[in-house]
């Protein structure tokens, strides 16, 4: 087995940020410093992020975050890997930490009831209880709870046209999950205002629910944001979910089609990758975009003369290979 050298980190938190863009020069210097990659979004809203770095750096990355009182309540979600799970680093300034058209929600004011992991465990074979993913169409076509309630979205703005699908269970315990939890905060506020009474969260989301539980009764991989692509998180009762993309046998081997016009991110089978050359159809097969395929299916972005320190304002020393 590998090394596993780094972490990856995934967090979140909700709390006031006065001059965001001021922050987002200073906490861009601290991920250069640290050698860290991964993408972090700055709003006045909060903080969301997913890094990798070697361990060290990661742990004076958290020590520094949390010495911020305005980060107090923040919690970091942790593996490891042998390598980093990014190419670059991007941290940027937007309107919301996570695209959601609910700028009127403050999830520090109103959101639904945690839920923690282990709590969890108990509350699924409830009949008065209904599990809902709040991920998009293609995260949870590769793996989500057992039994839980999906939409058919592909963006997470779209759920608000979708909630009314839940009206059904308005006398029931809905919680609710994604990939972290950031998601839940202000889709279960939305609930909330919907007129739903009984509303709760995976406090977390599916990765540390995960972490602390083993994953028990999640079907499937989880998708994630990363090179990585898709893990697994069940180590009780693991079991394949979703099916090929071109013949329907069930399979978790997610990829990218090797047409760079298409790039479509779906299960493809090992058996289907090597006759269809990495593609999804055969009308991809024979684009001229076609790149040079792997088992794999993943294929990383070109660097296109990338550096770092381009939006960095306090540049303290020059990118090397």
């Amino acid at each position: 087995m590998e090394n596993q050298d780094y972490f990856i980190l995934l967090y979140y938190c909700y709390t006031r940020i006065e001059n965001p863009e001021e922050f987002r020069e200073e906490h861009h210097q601290l991920c250069l410093d640290l050698n860290l990659r991964g993408r972090i979004i700055i709003a006045e809203e909060g903080l969301n992020g997913t890094v990798s770095g070697l361990k060290a750096d990661c742990e004076k990355y958290m020590q520094t975050v949390k010495a911020d009182k305005r980060f107090a309540t923040l919690e970091f979600k942790i593996d490891t890997y042998p390598k980093h799970a990014f190419q670059k680093l991007h941290v940027r300034y937007k309107p919301e930490i996570v695209h959601s058209d609910l700028k009127n929600i403050d999830p520090t004011t109103k959101t639904g009831k945690y839920v923690e992991p282990a709590e969890l465990k108990g509350m699924m074979e409830r009949d008065d209880v209904v599990l809902v993913d709040m991920r998009s169409k293609y995260e949870h076509e590769i793996g989500r709870f057992k039994d839980a309630v999906t939409f058919d979205i592909e963006n997470f703005r779209d759920m608000p046209d979708h909630a009314h699908e839940l009206d059904q269970y308005k006398d029931k315990k809905i919680v609710t999950y994604c990939t972290g939890g950031i998601k839940c905060e202000k889709a279960s506020a939305y609930l909330l205002e919907q007129g739903f009474e009984n509303v709760y969260q995976l406090h977390g989301g599916i990765i540390k629910y995960g972490l602390e539980q083993g994953g028990e009764d999640f079907e499937g991989k989880c998708y994630v944001f990363d090179n990585r692509v898709a893990v697994d998180v069940n180590k009780v009762n693991p079991k394949v979910v979703s099916k090929c993309y071109v013949c329907d046998t069930l399979s978790d081997h997610m990829v990218n089609c090797a047409n760079t016009t298409c790039n479509r991110h779906v299960p493809i089978c090992e058996s289907c990758m090597e006759k269809m050359e990495g593609c999804c159809s055969e009308e991809c097969m024979e684009s001229p975009n076609k790149r040079a395929w792997n088992m794999a299916g993943y294929y990383p972005t070109n660097m296109n003369g990338y550096n770092p320190y381009k939006d960095a304002k306090r540049l303290k020393k020059e990118p090397t290979e």
